[in-house]
């Protein structure tokens, strides 16, 4: 069961983050990603601008970040080469990249509405943060790394990893995330 909190900052440590966006037709992505920081309520992503969930972020300016604790590794390796960009685009299908269209289903994951935003949560997830689009910042040429800031607008913490007494704590145990 997730707690809506408050936490006065955001500090998450996790090497990877499953972002939930919304494709064009109203469809999911769901995609594995491991360049986040938090900063207060937000978070800069660093992505390349050929992915499928930056185009669906830039176009609908909102995301669901959602942070898999360790027991959810399967699931992030299920979606490790799998593509929401269908064509999948040559430098991924070279290395062994495929279109997959129901990533929730394919990493065996349940979707869970949102409350302020249209992408689902992952409801496995002890973390969601769903979050809207700040700033896009492009690095030079030839890059094609995007930073992204996001800011967090409605936290949800599973109560099993909230400190007991506290009512907008986000401390947990460690040993919990990958």
């Amino acid at each position: 069961m997730h707690k809506v909190v408050e936490p006065k900052i955001l500090y998450f440590g996790t090497p990877v983050v499953l972002i939930s966006t919304l494709n064009e037709d109203n469809s999911v992505n769901l995609a594995p990603m491991s360049s986040a920081w938090w900063l207060n309520q937000s978070c800069m992503l660093g992505m390349s601008s050929s992915s499928q969930t930056v185009a669906n972020l830039l176009r609908e300016r909102e995301c669901v970040l959602n942070l898999p604790s360790s027991d959810l590794a399967h699931a992030v390796d299920r979606l490790a080469l799998l593509t929401g960009r269908n064509p999948v685009p040559e430098r991924k299908a070279n290395v062994g990249y495929q279109f997959e269209p129901d990533k929730f289903g394919t990493a065996r994951l349940t979707p869970q509405d949102s409350d302020l935003i249209r992408p689902p949560r992952v409801a496995e997830c002890p973390v969601q943060l769903e979050a809207r689009l700040e700033q896009v910042h492009n690095f030079e040429l030839p890059s094609s790394l995007k930073a992204i800031e996001v800011k967090i607008v409605r936290v949800h913490i599973d109560e099993q990893i909230l400190m007991t007494g506290e009512k907008n704590s986000s401390f947990w145990s460690i040993s919990k995330f990958c």
